[in-house]
């Protein structure tokens, strides 16, 4: 089979390229970051039974993923702004969502590929068209490849999605800041008491505190507000508007704020329209964040991993016809992410009823 050319080394795009060479079809990703610890890949995931865990049996990773499970984060508490406990489940160990962090699933993949698999450092300036089902990627030093097959696993500002599809994304009108507690249980007693050894929902309509037990006693915190986008333009002052926003929050929760060993990121939460798709274009498709940008709802990592196996194994399953392969895979696509789509946790975490609407989800109340 012609040679397949995947943009973006994220978790979609190295399932499919592992996946691919499994099956023994020849792929190149191109990667924008320099190495792969350019910078750090994110907090903990929960890897379902239904999408990311098959994708990773498909990769042929299953037990090497199992491998990566920090034992006892399937365990949620929520709290109300005041610190009182709604709701305390703990991990008995019979969840079906294990927790893995992201770097190292992300090093998982990496590790599983051929050496040079991953052309670093290829930031991706332009994509256009030369008909035939053709294409040319351009990179920032000026040097371009030339694609027979090609895959956009290039995220929410992606440059391949422009040759299928005019959508971009727009602003969902929530901002999330990071923040990262380090040594907490011994430097920040009161915030690792508050957290527990899972996850923390503090919640109250319009504001949330997001909080993972993360390894080596780190605390990993997302602060949820519904906001203009405009609002933390001033990136000099996040620190101490954040903080205000949460100025009558108990001090053990907003210290996962004061108390941040980083400087506090701010991540202006953005989607595609719901039920985003478009008609087969010869020679290009895309997957994961690219293709389906949600808002955060526990699924999008799960689904962009899933997104590349089922599109590997399409290939892999007419080695002579790419094109069915690829309507194969966008038509699987739009109804899985459409079926994902439905669930809005910030209706539920920061709705009117937050945090009761909380608690109801967590203990199968929820309607």
């Amino acid at each position: 089979m012609t040679a397949i050319t995947v943009l973006g080394a994220g978790l979609g795009g190295l399932t499919l390229a592992r996946v691919l060479h499994v099956h023994g079809i020849p792929v190149t990703v191109y990667e924008a970051e320099h190495s792969p610890d350019a910078r750090p890949q994110g907090g903990l995931l929960d890897i379902h039974p239904w999408n990311g865990q098959p994708a990773l049996d498909a990769a042929g990773l299953l037990d090497e993923f199992r491998e990566l499970v920090l034992p006892g984060r399937e365990s949620y508490r929520v709290l109300d702004r005041a610190g009182t406990v709604l709701l305390d489940q703990p991990d008995d160990g019979s969840g079906q969502r294990p927790e893995v962090p992201r770097g190292a699933l992300r090093r998982l993949l990496l590790d599983s590929l051929p050496p040079g698999t991953v052309h670093w450092g290829h930031k991706v300036t332009a994509v256009r068209s030369l008909g035939d089902g053709r294409h040319e990627v351009t990179f920032a030093d000026g040097t371009s490849v030339t694609a027979s097959l090609l895959v956009g696993a290039d995220g929410a500002w992606s440059r391949v999605r422009p040759l299928l599809s005019g959508a971009v994304p727009e602003y969902s009108g929530i901002s999330v800041i990071e923040t990262f507690l380090h040594d907490a249980d011994v430097r920040h007693p009161a915030a690792a008491k508050a957290v527990g050894t899972g996850s923390l929902f503090a919640l109250a309509p319009g504001q949330g505190l997001l909080a993972h037990r993360e390894g080596g006693g780190t605390l990993h915190t997302y602060a949820q507000l519904r906001k203009p986008q405009d609002w933390l333009d001033d990136a000099a002052d996040v620190a101490a508007r954040v903080v205000d926003e949460y100025r009558d929050w108990a001090p053990e929760l907003t210290e996962l704020i004061t108390g941040s060993d980083t400087p506090p990121v701010p991540r202006p939460i953005f989607t595609l329209p719901a039920g985003h798709r478009w008609d087969r274009v010869p020679g290009v498709t895309l997957l994961g964040d690219a293709a389906h940008l949600a808002p955060p709802n526990g699924e999008g990592a799960n689904l962009a991993m899933l997104d590349g196996a089922e599109l590997g194994r399409a290939l892999a399953a007419r080695p002579g016809d790419a094109e069915a392969a690829f309507a194969e895979h966008e038509q699987a696509m739009f109804g899985r992410a459409a079926a994902a789509a439905d669930d809005d946790s910030y209706a539920i975490m920061l709705g009117d009823d937050a945090p009761h609407s909380m608690v109801a989800l967590l203990t199968g109340q929820a309607c």
